[in-house]
């Protein structure tokens, strides 16, 4: 120990005093007798320190010989689609000798995912767009499996809003209506995706920033199992709820990007529990199907459609699928899972907390691949970068500050009541395929104002009601588009999403319930019924027990498949 001592740099900063200022703030200090033994210590570490940012770092090398990086740039008036979906545009050709069915799609990546060579804003303006210098996992994985990444699309500010106006680059539009929201945080890659520009996005969803833009645009988005898919390169904001997915024009088009995304990387803990990559099937079950769904059960979770909050033209939509459901040849049921309403408070607490951490450069207690170089970029905070954050980032920031300072012990407690509600979940998949409920309770709202902080929060108020308690929970859950409704406003019919929930690592399920009702209707040609449909279905009702639950649901809403 003395030799360690006598080693410490001459020019170590460290000085007296600097342990009780560090203590201050948290109203401790050490005795005086002891200060001069921890100033010590406190030098010993800082040449520690020094030495290990003078190593190199340890990051994956992309072949760029195999996927050369063609033409980047920030997209041109001409390129730029819904107002600014787009981050950069570029090329990097798939390897087309793959057998994939995801060869020959075009993929667009959301601009918090590492695309080495190609800068990334993260949706800020608060400090400089930084470049990575590796690919994330699920890039490496499309391009092996044959597509072409063709661009980074735009995300909301630190991926922290189900806005689409929030971004620095820009707002991004609902691709059926200017000046309505695309959702966020994967506000970008929803948009292209639906307006045909890609076929394909990689999306990242933490409270539903991948399914709450596919409900408001009408594509699909599918947030897998916690751990399926390998975070590993992707910027994160609370790395309990980080999940990776794709959205797509289809199921299957999404089945096969998921073939491609899944599996263990080696490096990635959340994903330890995934078979290794290549082991899924999910294209191949779904080609195996044939578009019935007999013998399948689903519940309809009441504490998912009850709730003022919902639309009336959301709530017909939503029952009309049902009975399309039904009409597949499906076992309808209602069932109750009265902890699904604390999962948006419990979300709360998680993601304030952890969030704030992660903001604050403090996150840590996960083994996988850091982006350093990110981390460099923005930290540490100054008033000037802070001042230029979007509300609800700095929002988050203060909360969890609050959060861990007057409840200590709270976020744990978040921990265990999450798994409660897993576990009353899980329950219910013990009898049952599949869970639906409306994926949000409304349609995409017009977009809000950046010149007040509350009125910058009101687009999203109420939006991830039934979304983020699968984030807190892990359950593999998807949106589809199952009709449409009218806006707030009522100037437009817009989108309506329906989410599928599965039983933990039961994606399959939850893309054959997607797969036959997708095959058997076109959800665009329902729009001439809107109007019919909300009038059916303008007052909701309590609605108790299995049969007389089937008999209304068949009364109400008539349809052919």
């Amino acid at each position: 120990m003395s030799v360690f001592f006598k080693e410490i740099s001459p020019n170590n900063p460290v000085k007296d005093g600097d342990v009780e200022s560090l203590l201050s703030p948290l109203h401790i200090s050490v005795s005086p007798s002891e200060s001069q033994d921890y100033t010590t210590l406190l030098a010993a570490v800082h040449d520690c320190a020094e030495r290990i940012e003078s190593l190199p770092d340890y990051q994956p090398v992309p072949d760029t010989a195999r996927f050369p990086r063609k033409n980047i740039h920030l997209p041109t008036p001409s390129e730029q689609k819904y107002g600014a979906a787009w981050a950069h545009k570029f090329t990097i050709p798939g390897d087309d000798t793959s057998n994939s069915d995801l060869k020959g799609k075009t993929v667009c990546i959301k601009d918090c995912i590492a695309v080495a060579g190609v800068p990334q804003f993260y949706g800020s303006d608060a400090f400089p767009a930084w470049t990575p210098s590796t690919d994330a996992t699920v890039v490496t994985r499309v391009l092996e499996n044959g597509a072409s990444v063709v661009g980074t699309a735009t995300c909301e500010n630190f991926c922290n809003s189900t806005s689409s106006f929030t971004s620095a680059q820009g707002t991004v539009h609902n691709p059926h209506r200017e000046g309505y929201s695309a959702g966020g945080s994967t506000s970008g890659g929803a948009a292209l995706v639906t307006g045909g520009l890609v076929d394909l996005a990689i999306g990242t969803d933490q409270g539903g920033s991948i399914r709450v833009p596919a409900s408001l645009c009408g594509c699909v988005g599918f947030k897998p199992t916690h751990g399926l898919v390998p975070y590993t390169g992707i910027t994160s904001g609370d790395q309990v709820d980080d999940h990776a997915g794709p959205l797509g024009r289809t199921v299957s088009d999404v089945a096969a990007c998921l073939d491609a995304i899944a599996g263990y990387d080696g490096m990635d803990d959340r994903s330890v529990a995934a078979k290794p990559p290549g082991s899924y099937a999910f294209s191949k079950s779904l080609s195996s199907g044939s578009h019935r769904l007999d013998g399948v059960k689903i519940g309809v979770l009441k504490e998912g459609y009850q709730s003022e909050l919902v639309q009336p033209g959301v709530h017909a939509a939503f029952f009309s699928a049902v009975q399309r459901l039904q009409a597949l040849g499906a076992t309808i049921e209602e069932i109750s899972i009265p902890l699904h309403k604390e999962g948006p408070s419990i979300w709360t607490i998680q993601q304030r907390i952890s969030g704030a951490a992660g903001i604050l450069g403090h996150a840590h207690g996960r083994r996988g691949l850091y982006l350093t170089d990110f981390e460099h970029t923005r930290l540490p905070w100054t008033a000037a970068n802070f001042a230029k954050l979007f509300p609800s980032t700095k929002n988050t920031v203060i909360n969890g500050l609050y959060l861990s300072q007057q409840f200590p012990g709270l976020y744990a407690k978040t921990m265990n009541i999450g798994r409660q509600i897993s576990d009353a979940y899980q329950r219910q998949f013990a009898q049952y395929d599949a869970i639906v409920m409306p994926t949000t309770p409304f349609v995409a709202p017009r977009h809000g104002t950046r010149d007040n902080v509350l009125k910058s929060f009101e687009p999203s108020m109420g939006m991830t009601t039934n979304t983020a308690v699968f984030n807190v929970t892990g359950h593999p859950a998807l949106s589809m588009p199952v009709g449409w409704s009218r806006s707030v406003d009522g100037e437009v019919e817009l989108p309506v999403g329906l989410q599928i929930v599965g039983g933990l690592w039961q994606e399959d399920k939850v893309l054959g319930v997607a797969a036959a009702l997708e095959a058997n209707f076109d959800w665009r040609a329902t729009k001439e019924k809107v109007h019919v449909m909300e009038a059916c279905l303008g007052a909701q009702e309590k609605l108790n027990g299995h049969e007389p639950f089937v008999r209304e649901v068949a009364e109400r809403v008539e349809i052919s498949t």
